[in-house]
């Protein structure tokens, strides 16, 4: 599975299966990402969407088949999985930020502990990304003071701040208010326009169809189809992917 020119693929998905008790939540699942692509995982709740993140980095084990990424195998790396997962950074609908930690904390805490890098580095760091997520104001404040859309925001930072080579966004926005919606897809649209390789996990099909190089497009836990964005809305293959979109666009 080689991607652009001679660039490997960073992230390979080699017929996965993933049941929790007698529920198939991952069926024979295939999928390759190259560096710098932007995909987006649709489907009905359920679908295994987010079950697939959390395999990529290693937050759920597998059953059969195995994940690459950046040509390591994430499914027997043991204690090594630790390093891999510095590299992806993941972004949950729950914020998970510490609450008892400023913003500025909250960003600098993973570049400091696990990457050895020194506080004023760190620091001078963080307040670029948040810059770059547009809440430079914010660095000395605590989560509860911010809205959600700028907690999210400040999770976006602070999975920057470990400089991964993947970003995987777990229904990022499903949490949030309509107005705070706009302002964290407008951070993630940025990202992709700088070439971040990201998976995102969304409802959010405005931005799919805008920022996205491809739809994968998940039901009862196989991917039924995939393709260019205008492709899979205009002209879906299947049924199922038709009824999706007709109830997307006409809910």
């Amino acid at each position: 599975m080689e991607g652009n020119g001679d660039r490997p693929d960073l992230v390979e998905i080699d017929h996965v299966t993933k049941a929790f008790g007698a529920n198939v939540v991952l069926d024979d699942v295939s999928l390759s990402l190259r560096p710098g692509e932007a995909v987006v995982v649709a489907g009905p709740s359920g679908s295994g969407k987010s079950t697939m993140l959390r395999c990529i980095n290693g937050l759920e084990t597998i059953d059969s088949g195995d994940i690459r990424f950046d040509g390591t195998s994430v499914t027997t790396a043991g204690k090594a999985i630790y390093g891999l997962r510095a590299d992806m950074g993941m972004v949950f609908q729950s914020f998970n930020l510490f609450p008892h930690k400023t913003v500025l904390q909250n960003i600098t805490l993973g570049p400091v502990e696990v990457k050895g890098v020194s506080d004023g580095e760190a620091r001078e760091e963080a307040l670029k990304l948040l810059e770059r997520v547009g809440i430079p104001e914010k660095s000395d404040s605590y989560p509860a003071d911010l809205s959600g859309g700028q907690q999210q925001r400040v999770a976006i930072a602070r999975a920057l701040a470990m400089e991964p080579k993947l970003m995987l966004f777990d229904e990022p926005t499903s949490a949030l208010d309509p107005e705070m919606i706009r302002e964290v897809l407008d951070v993630m649209r940025d990202l992709a326009k700088d070439g971040m390789t990201m998976v995102v996990v969304t409802h959010e099909m405005g931005f799919a169809r805008e920022v996205c190089d491809r739809i994968v497009f998940i039901a009862e836990g196989r991917i039924v189809e995939e393709g260019a964005p205008d492709e899979f809305f205009t002209n879906a293959q299947s049924q199922r992917a038709r009824d999706f979109v007709d109830k997307i666009l006409n809910h």
